[in-house]
């Protein structure tokens, strides 16, 4: 039997270990301060020494200083196993989830797993601790079976994928880019679909605008002595959709296959029911193609907007949360899609392709360094939902594809 056949075989038997890893993550909540969190580091931790245990003894601690957590930073673990080449595949996942939301939606406590044959139901299993346990359970048989794979093996866990990556992958590029070698590449299992069959080479750029309207609070039985506030962002809600019909362009490789312009969150206003609001705050999520300038979806959103403010009598401010334009695609023909291809072939049997999706992930960072990027995974997809789920048989077959990229 093959060193690779050896892997793919113990990998296979490793049901309990799936449900193990995400029991403990998943009563670990990784929630930002953005989110009303206190940050990763429980879950860090407990990664960090799971690794040890393993035999991984290659750890990195990589550690963002952020004020807002009790700890003072974002921890993020790196580990390596050596293989017979020093050019290595890296296999990342994010710690940080985002909250449950709705509790009454869910069948089930967020933050126990609950296991119902395939099945693995819990905040975060799928969103992205199923990358994770791919991770951990390639590095573990490659040490419980003493095999050396081909290529080298790294993993990189991070914080705060679900805000902005400030203190995840964007601070590791930025502080340890030396980790990286010229010739290594990178597999991102945060994007899927349910067969396994896309791969994701390209992403859309991410706007996120905060609308703050501005009118004047007054009593709400004499609303003519006020501005309404909330009237006016109510109609800049619906005038969002105007963005749609400027940037109308279509690229086939996404889904959809335009950009997208979302209201999304709204933050609370006045208290009381009495009162007519003089101030409101909107966020918007612009998901954008590739060619498209932010800075004119930006300029158009604000003529928009302030159109809409002049025939309420309120002024109307927006601001970035985020911004980050596409960055170039991973070339359908790079090694990493080529070896991830070939993987999902022996492993799944179907034929895979390329797509493109929303944006968001932690490849853009490398794609943009040049570093070849792919993101992948077998999903239903369930994340950001109620009752989020991840499929056992599908975690292992996934971390099966990804540990096949280590053999030549």
């Amino acid at each position: 039997m093959t060193r690779f056949s050896r892997l793919i075989e113990s990998i296979g038997q490793q049901r309990d270990k799936v449900i193990e890893y995400q029991t403990r993550m998943t009563e670990l909540p990784a929630l930002g301060p953005e989110n009303g969190g206190t940050g990763e580091m429980p879950k860090a931790l407990y990664l960090e020494g799971l690794l040890r245990e393993l035999g991984v003894t290659d750890i990195l601690r990589i550690d963002a200083p952020d004020p807002r957590v009790p700890d003072g930073v974002r921890p993020n673990v790196v580990a390596r196993i050596p293989g017979a080449s020093p050019r290595r595949l890296w296999i990342l996942g994010h710690m940080d989830v985002v909250p449950p939301g709705e509790l009454s939606y869910w069948k089930t406590d967020p933050w126990k797993v609950v296991v119902d044959g395939d099945k693995i139901r819990g905040r975060g299993v799928e969103d992205n601790q199923q990358a994770i346990v791919c991770g951990l359970l390639i590095a573990q048989e490659l040490k419980a079976q003493g095999i050396t794979p081909d290529l080298s093996l790294g993993l990189i866990f991070v914080s705060d994928e679900e805000t902005s990556s400030r203190y995840g992958i964007h601070y590791i590029l930025k502080t340890h880019a030396d980790l990286f070698g010229p010739d290594d590449f990178v597999v991102v299992p945060d994007y899927g679909v349910a067969d396994g069959s896309s791969i994701e080479i390209s992403e859309k750029g991410q706007l996120w605008m905060r609308v703050e309207v501005l009118g004047h609070q007054c009593h709400a039985s004499r609303p003519q002595e006020g501005r309404n506030s909330l009237v006016a962002a109510a109609d800049m809600i619906l005038h969002v959709r105007d963005l749609e019909s400027i940037y109308a362009q279509v690229d086939p490789l996404f889904q959809p296959p335009c950009c997208t312009f979302v209201p999304t969150r709204h933050e609370e206003n006045v208290p009381n029911i009495n009162s007519l609001p003089g101030k409101d705050v909107f966020y918007i999520d612009c998901r954008i193609l590739p060619g498209i300038s932010h800075d004119d979806v930006l300029a158009s959103a604000r003529e928009i907007m302030e159109a809409v403010a002049e025939r309420h009598g309120v002024t109307v401010d927006i601001t970035t949360v985020t911004n980050a334009p596409a960055s170039p695609a991973t070339p359908p023909d790079s090694e990493v899609v080529l070896r991830l291809s070939a993987g999902i072939r022996e492993i799944y049997g179907i034929e895979p392709h390329c797509a493109g999706s929303g944006g968001g992930t932690v490849a853009v960072g490398f794609r943009d360094m040049g570093i070849p990027a792919a993101v992948w995974a077998s999903v239903v997809p369930t994340y950001h939902l109620a009752n989020e789920y991840s499929l056992i048989s599908r975690t292992i077959g996934d971390a099966q594809v990804l540990a096949r990229m280590l053999f030549d």
